[in-house]
């Protein structure tokens, strides 16, 4: 017995605005009803959880302690030079002169999401479509 992940709440100051964000991060649309200024919106995922969006009053104050990992179809460096263009923010560089590593960008709010190595980044390597941990790493890139 177990529960499901049904969505990914991500508190903002504009649903609407940062679901739009999201949309073109991911390719997806937003939900068909949404509107400019609604408090509540969402962007269907093809697989997995919704990425749901609520309006609240706070703004962000700290880094987050849960955020999205994203696997690009195209390489790693060119998804961030696209994601750039979207209106994502330059955060940190993890990337290492091997190839591994990971880039973390902030959206438009500022909530920090990170840019992994594509299936083809991987498979140049000779590492197919597995992940790997390397030595003094934390997760896998």
């Amino acid at each position: 017995m177990g529960s499901t992940v049904q969505n990914v709440a991500i508190d903002c100051a504009d649903a609407y605005g940062l679901a739009r964000f999201w949309a073109g991060v991911t390719g997806r649309p937003l939900d068909p009803g949404a509107r400019p200024g609604d408090r509540e919106t969402q962007v269907p995922l093809a697989e997995g959880p919704v990425l749901y969006f609520n309006q609240v009053p706070e703004a962000k104050t700290v880094k987050n302690r849960i955020h999205l990992c994203l696997r690009p179809d195209t390489s790693r460096d060119e998804e961030v030079g696209r994601l750039l263009g979207l209106g994502a923010a330059f955060v940190a560089d993890h990337r290492d002169p091997d190839g591994c590593g990971w880039v973390v960008l902030a959206d438009p709010e500022g909530n920090e999401f990170c840019v992994l190595r594509s299936a083809s980044d991987r498979a140049g390597r000779g590492e197919g479509g597995a992940d790997r941990v390397a030595p003094g790493r934390r997760r896998a890139d």
